[in-house]
């Protein structure tokens, strides 16, 4: 039985699925190939020019929710998602929309991931900060951890499948991401979840007073990650649809993104280390990387970084076998990096946002500012790409990241035309 019954739901699916039609015309165009093949050469290190990358876009600060059409709230919610897709395509990057859709499957788990809560506290003002709330309080707390075997709940999952299904309906495949819920980049990279369950600057804390117990919690973590993968990859469970490397994940060596069933071994991996920015080079080694390299070299390539200050531990992370891609966040030393990194690997240089286009975008110090890496690049022999990330705001003006990427692409062409 169809789940879009009345007249009302039918005239909004065919509205939408109009909007489906346009966006899967859209990633099946010669651009969206043309970008395939750029990111497939440039991760295999045949660099030509820098790619753009914009992964970030505060939509709904500018975009107006009172213009969307539908009423039933998942056809509105889709609606929103597709209006969302045809701005980006409308930014000059290199993004690539993909002409699949997927359903995540419904993963059974604990009430909580690792069996406590493990999460932030309440936000004071929407959009604003929270702080840590911890709940390994006492040292006997790790024994209350524990985690559900790989398992899929394939009556819900079903039936999320089949909603999605009968409202794209022929315009595009329909695909049912199955990986283990520790598998996620946030769940994997240990950092994330450590720091909720125990307090960030406890951590700190532990690492001089009961560093016997913290290497007890990490290693915890650790397997029963590692174990999560094994169970998914019994299963079958893996696809091509769980790439990750805060990038677009094509490589002439891998398949591209897609819906058929692999190995982890055929994926890209990726990893960050954000709750650990104030540890030294040795401290992150010892209380964090030891414990994700073995979870990081079961992948074919992988990534690492994403907002945390790299300069001095790039000596750690370049001990990763299958290592490819290494972020150079705003708070890193540019220069520094580009040093240590030379050509071995893809820099992924990732600009402030605030200074881009959070407060308006001022050519002249972009350009500047543009200018002044690709140079810090090409004197070091950088493969290298840029990418605009963790914009929060940008004042309301729908047009900021457009012009931004507009002059970025224009500097870029002065030097790689």
């Amino acid at each position: 039985m169809t789940v879009f019954e009345s007249d009302k739901n039918k005239s909004e699916k065919e509205y939408v699925r109009d909007l489906i039609k346009k966006y899967v015309e859209y990633a099946s165009s010669p651009q969206m190939n043309e970008r395939r093949r750029l990111w497939s050469e440039h991760h295999s290190m045949n660099f030509s020019r820098p790619l753009i990358y914009i992964r970030a876009i505060p939509f709904g600060e500018f975009f107006d929710s009172t213009s969307l059409k539908c009423t039933d709230p998942y056809l509105r919610s889709m609606e929103n998602s597709l209006k969302f897709k045809e701005y980006h395509s409308r930014v000059r990057d290199d993004f690539i929309e993909e002409a699949y859709f997927t359903v995540r499957a419904d993963v059974k788990c604990a009430p909580y991931v690792w069996g406590m809560p493990c999460g932030l506290g309440k936000k004071t003002i929407n959009g604003g900060a929270a702080a840590f709330n911890p709940s390994i309080i006492e040292e006997e707390d790790i024994e209350k951890l524990y985690t559900f075997p790989h398992e899929i709940n394939e009556e819900s999952t079903s039936l999320k499948y089949e909603k999605l299904a009968e409202l794209v309906d022929n315009i595009a495949p329909v695909y049912v991401d199955r990986q283990g819920i520790l598998c996620d980049m946030w769940q994997s990279d240990i950092s994330t979840s450590i720091a909720k369950l125990r307090g960030l600057e406890q951590i700190m804390w532990d690492v001089y007073d009961r560093p016997e117990w913290l290497h007890k919690l990490l290693a915890f973590m650790r397997d029963k990650i590692i174990q999560n993968m094994d169970e998914t990859e019994k299963a079958g469970d893996f696809s091509y649809l769980n790439h990750q490397n805060q990038a677009m994940p094509y490589i002439n060596e891998l398949t591209p993104p897609c819906g058929e069933r692999t190995s982890q071994n055929k994926l890209w991996g990726y990893m960050a280390a954000q709750e650990y920015t104030g540890f030294s080079a040795d401290m992150f080694r010892e209380f964090l990387f030891d414990y994700q390299k073995p979870i990081l070299e079961r992948y074919a390539y992988t990534a690492y970084g994403c907002c945390e200050n790299l300069t001095d531990k790039i000596e750690v992370i370049t001990t990763l076998k299958n290592l490819r891609r290494i972020a150079v966040s705003p708070f890193s030393d540019l220069k520094k990096c580009a040093e240590q990194i030379g050509n071995r690997y893809i820099l992924s240089w990732r600009p402030n946002p605030s200074d881009m286009v959070s407060c308006g975008v001022d050519e002249e110090y972009v350009r500047k500012y543009i200018r002044n890496g690709i140079d810090i690049m090409k004197q070091n022999g950088c493969k290298y790409d840029i990418t605009l990330k963790d914009v929060e705001t940008v004042s309301g003006d729908e047009n900021a990241i457009i012009r931004w990427t507009d002059i970025v692409r224009d500097e870029i062409d002065k030097i790689y035309s």
